[in-house]
């Protein structure tokens, strides 16, 4: 029985294809989320034990997130090719181990090496962004990938509590503190190989069944891109991803340079205990909750009216907002206002996160999984590419430069043009709409 893109979240619904999607796509990039970064909060401690310096520490936190560049571009592809419901066991499977032999590592270069394969669960967050595209209509995508996206994210600011109540629980087992956090690290290791079994189980690639074994019914088969050896080059030559993908470097990117680097500011910069850091720290992460899907519902919203150039106007906007709130972070001494600042400039990265992503199904809906790949890397290079900036500058004057080109790109984002299909966002999300939700009605299961 064919089942139709769900029109609607219902939130309570854990029978029906798109929302068992939904809810295993969300969890499982939490938890990934949760391991890329549990290292993060136990920075402070893990310096002083290998001696590290700060242009170390730096290249650590580019590390994390560099491998995920590549990662995203090929498995982005890879949606396309095998679909999400087994690109997401295999991730989930080879990404646990390099979480759990982290605890190997005696020195700087092997922890550089560890740091740099445990970003490979990073490319997570496209699979998750696939399978809620393809189980979505228009009118309720982008409010879908924002909140699906959100709620993983989430596990970046629950990380910065629970990584050091876990470590603080092993010492009190009687480990030491350089055993402690390695033993620690086994954990996330442990619930990613959990998720691996749950997504197999639980998941379908495509409310018509599963790719593989659809094109084995119909050779013809070909999931969402007709082309599926070509969908890299198409994406490759679509202007407005490589537009898309700068800006997700400057909201996402920002997100992925604060989750590994919040805990260390506020203990250098404000002499913070280790414990009460990780909980400002989590403050940015945990806007997760429900900004990035504002981001998505108001992108969604605004759509109904304006179409495409709506959406793309309201990204411009919140980039602004974003930048701004970037540069006052960093010019606050004290600590109450700067905790203030986290969390303003924090709402603003993680809805310019949302809308992005609801503009992502319109670029080139015949290589999807590649323009979400593409877009996705974009992210990481802007982690990258704001860490290196640390190398050279203090953390305060880096976050401020960070902050004005952040600005300088919320300006670029204008020139993403959608002449063709302003009209058809309109349409498509009210026809297709009132559609999917009759057919949806008669086959509900």
């Amino acid at each position: 029985m064919q089942i139709s893109k769900a029109t609607k979240i219902e939130l309570l619904n854990f029978k029906c294809v798109p929302m068992k999607a939904f809810h295993a796509s969300w969890l499982t990039f939490f938890i990934c989320f949760f391991a890329w970064f549990g290292l993060a909060p136990l920075m402070p401690e893990i310096k002083n034990e290998l001696n590290l310096s700060k242009a170390q520490i730096a290249n650590i936190s580019i590390a994390a997130v560099s491998m995920t560049v590549f990662a995203r571009l090929l498995i982005g592809w890879l949606c396309d090719k095998i679909g999400p419901r087994w690109c997401y066991v295999i991730l989930l499977s080879v990404g646990a181990l390099p979480v759990m032999m982290i605890g190997f590592v005696n020195s700087y270069e092997s922890f550089l090496i560890g740091r740099l394969f445990i970003g490979l669960i990073g490319a997570s967050f496209v699979i998750t962004q696939y399978h809620t595209s393809v189980m979505f209509a228009p009118n309720i995508v982008g409010t879908a990938n924002a909140t699906a996206a959100g709620w993983g994210n989430l596990g970046g600011g629950v990380t910065q509590v629970a990584m050091p109540a876990i470590f603080a629980g092993v010492v009190s087992l009687g480990f030491t503190a350089s055993e402690a956090w390695r033993i620690a690290m086994i954990f996330p290791g442990l619930a990613l190989l959990l998720m691996a079994y749950v997504y197999y189980k639980y998941t379908q690639d495509t409310t018509e069944g599963n790719v593989l074994e659809l094109r084995k019914k119909n050779p013809e088969f070909k999931a969402k891109n007709p082309d599926i050896k070509g969908s890299f080059w198409m994406a490759f030559k679509e202007y407005r991803v490589w537009i898309l993908g700068l800006v997700y470097g400057a909201c996402f990117g920002i997100e992925l340079t604060m989750d590994g680097i919040a805990a260390i500011y506020f203990t250098e910069e404000f002499n913070t205990p280790l414990m009460i850091a990780g909980i400002i720290a989590a403050s940015f992460g945990m806007m997760n909750l429900f900004a990035r899907a504002l981001g998505g519902i108001y992108s969604d919203k605004i759509s109904q009216k304006f179409g495409l150039k709506g959406r793309v106007i309201l990204l411009s906007a919140f980039l602004f907002l974003e930048g701004i709130g970037i540069i006052l972070f960093s010019e606050m001494n004290l600590l109450p206002l700067a905790i203030l600042t986290l969390i303003l400039f924090a709402l603003f990265v993680k809805m310019s996160n949302g809308v992005t992503y609801s503009i992502v199904p319109f670029v080139n809906k015949k290589a999807l999984g590649s323009v979400a790949g593409i877009v996705g890397a974009g992210g990481n290079i802007g982690a990258v590419l704001a860490n290196s900036v640390f190398t050279v500058h203090s953390y305060r004057y880096g976050l401020f430069i960070i902050g004005t080109v952040v600005c300088g790109i919320s300006v670029l984002a204008l020139f993403l043009k959608f002449p063709n299909e302003v009209s058809s966002d309109l349409l498509v999300n009210i026809g297709e709409a009132k559609e999917n939700e009759k057919v949806r009605e008669l086959t509900r299961i």
